[in-house]
């Protein structure tokens, strides 16, 4: 496929240039675009450009290295993974994602952004891109006529600009009552009016950028909230939605003055940031093939949960990233540790929320909100349709306390994560080999270099005491 072509398939010259057009005359005021690539990590990387050079953007696209999805979390290269001296770190072609150019509002200067995606020279699309691996698994689903809806729920933490004298996070103060928070206000109400400045410019930035935020909650932690996305029928469209909402609660949060964290376990005695993955399947007639018209759903769904529950193990390096998201994996701290199912039950990995028809859903719950939305929807879509395709039966669905009843069986180390998923025999085929081994081999080498830093505990305890 010619770079033309792939143009034409990923973003028609027609259709790029009404987007940019209508974009720069109904934004006179804004001086530049930020271009936004999400890495292996999930962590924005990219670039600034001029207001005058966007038209050019959607013509020629911009090239950037490969190797920039071969980074850690501290954005230093990993060359093992072969991204970049092995290739001379060369450049591929980066386009822009349809309807993602928007303003930004929490800049105090006028910018707008706009999402890209990575592809080769001679267009077909980068297999490094997270995107585009989360594109491939869809393309199962396309040729099985079947269309994923997709939504995702993303908590995170407000915290203080500023941290205690020993580096860690603090709660925020209240602008309200002007007190540091502390009580754990489960659904409080009070919770929310109480940061209703930043809550309300989250919501009118949700709208300017076309992100589709449905609800806000507060969660089971002081100043920890939740923010539920629509379901919509394109899972690219759903991850892009949970990519862009991280950084616009983010940003907002710096403009009112906090900080906004999405790092799985911040306080080592509350709950943990998990990203809750919501999904069903709509056959070409529109129907969800996940109801058949009973409580239990149909086989389409059991087959979906037999192939989730397979493949978990092997997905946790992708749904828990780091050496911090294996701290929310406690036996009673709503971060499941056990590859079961139920209805209606949080203490699960898998759980089939209440209602039916088009509401008849799987909610996969073990993903941290620190993973990388594209990969972690991948891995998820990935399992289901292999259990869809073999009709792997997922046994019995829990009743009660699923911590009571079942013993931790997923990796809950990053170590035995790793493992699991080198010796991976199911995600190779969906998500690539080649993606498979740079992302293994970046992720050993943050490990690496986070086990050969000496912590300030060990001193603690050790130092004049062994």
């Amino acid at each position: 496929m010619t770079v033309s072509r792939q143009r034409q398939v990923s973003m028609s010259p027609k259709l790029g240039s009404a987007e940019v057009e209508s974009f720069l005359a109904a934004h006179p005021e804004i001086s530049g675009v930020e271009l936004l690539v999400p890495d292996g990590s999930g962590i924005i990387r990219g670039k600034r450009l001029a207001r005058e050079a966007l038209p050019k953007l959607y013509v020629d696209g911009v090239r950037l290295p490969g190797s920039i999805f071969a980074l850690d979390c501290t954005g230093a290269d990993v060359e093992e993974a072969g991204l970049q001296w092995a290739d001379g770190d060369a450049d591929r072609v980066c386009w822009p994602v349809p309807g993602t150019l928007k303003p930004v509002p929490w800049h105090k200067r006028p910018l707008g952004q706009v999402l890209l995606t990575m592809h080769e020279e001679d267009g077909r699309p980068f297999f490094a891109d997270p995107r585009q691996v989360l594109n491939g698994v869809l393309e199962r689903y396309r040729r099985d006529g079947l269309t994923p809806v997709v939504a995702v729920e993303l908590e995170f933490y407000l915290i203080d600009r500023e941290l205690t004298p020993d580096g860690r996070p603090r709660p925020p103060v209240s602008p309200v009552t002007g007190l540091r928070e502390k009580a754990t206000q489960t659904y409080g109400m009070a919770r929310l009016s109480e940061f209703d400045e930043f809550f309300a410019a989250v919501e009118t930035a949700a709208a300017t950028q076309g992100i589709p935020a449905e609800a806000a909650v507060s969660e089971a932690a002081p100043a920890q909230y939740e923010i539920n996305l629509k379901h919509v029928p394109d899972a690219l469209v759903a991850a892009d939605h949970g990519v862009l909402l991280k950084r616009l609660v983010k940003g907002v949060a710096a403009n009112v003055g906090f900080d906004a964290t999405f790092m799985a376990k911040p306080f080592a005695d509350q709950p943990g940031n998990g990203l809750h993955i919501h999904f069903s399947l709509l056959d070409q007639a529109g129907n969800n093939v996940f109801d058949d018209g009973t409580q239990q759903g149909s086989d389409t769904l059991r087959h979906a949960i037999g192939g989730l529950v397979e493949t978990m193990a092997e997905s946790m390096a992708i749904l828990a990233p780091n050496a911090n998201s294996y701290r929310r994996f406690q036996v009673g701290s709503y971060a499941p540790t056990a590859a079961v199912w139920a209805y209606n039950n949080r203490t699960t990995a898998l759980r089939i929320p209440s209602g039916g028809g088009l509401a008849r859903r799987i909610e996969h719950r073990v993903g941290g909100a620190d993973a990388n939305i594209y990969l972690a929807v991948a891995a998820v879509l990935a399992g289901a349709h292999y259990g869809i395709v073999n009709r792997i039966d997922p046994g019995q669905p829990i009743t009660g306390n699923a911590y009571s009843q079942v013993d931790s069986t997923l990796p809950t180390t990053w170590h035995e994560a790793l493992r699991a998923f080198d010796n991976a025999e199911i995600l190779p085929d969906y998500l690539g080999a080649d993606f498979c081994r740079v992302y293994s081999k970046c992720r050993w080498s943050e490990r690496r270099t986070f086990h050969s830093v000496v912590s300030n505990l060990e001193y603690e305890w050790y130092l004049r005491t062994v």
